[in-house]
């Protein structure tokens, strides 16, 4: 399976899906990477938050997969936040994951009460510019956070990662993002954990299409123009949310699905997110 990929605004591409790391130990997300990438995933997300960077090296170099081949996201959160803490942060980042760089290095959180996320995207800026990371963005920034860095910054975000799926659509974030030549990165992006995939529409959607319920939400993203990050260690699973890209929804389809939303949750600005 050849998964589709984006041109990010600095000429990266990014596979348009991807596997999440969230909450998965270093051996349970070693497992998963072996499983993924012989189903053909070549986009793997995880963060310092999450602990298990040093899993996620193992998997890679288990796996066999060339890195060149390979689109590896990490984030730093708050603790790196502030004048030139995110150097110390990658250079820690990558020795867990034992890499040369990261393809895409992420600010956490805006955590806007800190008012450290200006300095930090200039020091994300320095790390770009050293080929530490090929491509730098945000995670969980709302609009006037991001207005803030392109006002008083030279780079524009190439990605900004947020909770999104059909019950949290996020208009007026993804709006502004594709307005600036951001690309929005969905997690959470089937709501794992709720009752989005028990909706009779994705079960009558499934049967039209002979797809579950998940991979009806995960076209949906791909046709939004979205990136999605999916978290599985099951390989039925895996290789499901991979194999979205023969079919296709069509107006109607995309309408019932948006009228799905439930609004958005509050809380996402804190370092204590589950994210």
């Amino acid at each position: 399976m050849t998964v589709p990929s984006l041109t990010l605004n600095n000429g990266t591409t990014i596979p348009q899906i991807g596997l999440g790391t969230s909450p998965l130990t270093d051996d349970e997300v070693e497992r998963s990477i072996l499983i993924a990438t012989e189903l053909g995933y070549r986009h793997i997300d995880t963060a310092a938050k999450y602990g298990n960077e040093v899993g996620v090296g193992r998997g890679i170099r288990r796996s066999g997969v060339d890195r060149a081949e390979l689109f590896v996201t990490t984030k730093l959160d708050g603790g790196y936040q502030g004048d030139d803490r995110a150097i110390a942060g990658l250079d820690a980042a990558l020795k867990r994951l034992d890499l040369d760089y990261v393809d895409l290095l992420l600010i956490h959180w805006p955590l806007p009460a800190k008012d450290q996320f200006v300095s930090t995207w200039r020091t994300f800026e320095k790390l770009l510019e050293q080929g530490k990371a090929r491509a730098i963005g945000v995670s969980n920034f709302k609009p006037a956070h991001l207005q803030k860095l392109l006002d008083q910054t030279a780079v524009v975000p190439a990605v900004n990662q947020i909770q999104l799926s059909p019950q949290i659509p996020r208009d007026e974030q993804r709006r502004f993002n594709a307005e600036h030549g951001i690309v929005t990165e969905a997690y959470s992006p089937i709501s794992a954990g709720n009752d989005l995939l028990t909706s009779p529409v994705l079960a009558q959607l499934g049967e039209v299409h002979g797809k579950s319920p998940a991979q009806i939400v995960l076209r949906w993203h791909v046709q939004l123009g979205n990136v999605a990050i999916p978290k599985s260690t099951s390989r039925q699973r895996l290789a499901q949310n991979i194999d979205v890209f023969d079919f296709e929804l069509n107006d109607a389809e995309l309408l019932a699905l948006d009228r799905l939303s439930i609004g958005a949750p509050a809380g996402v600005d804190s370092d204590v997110s589950g994210h």
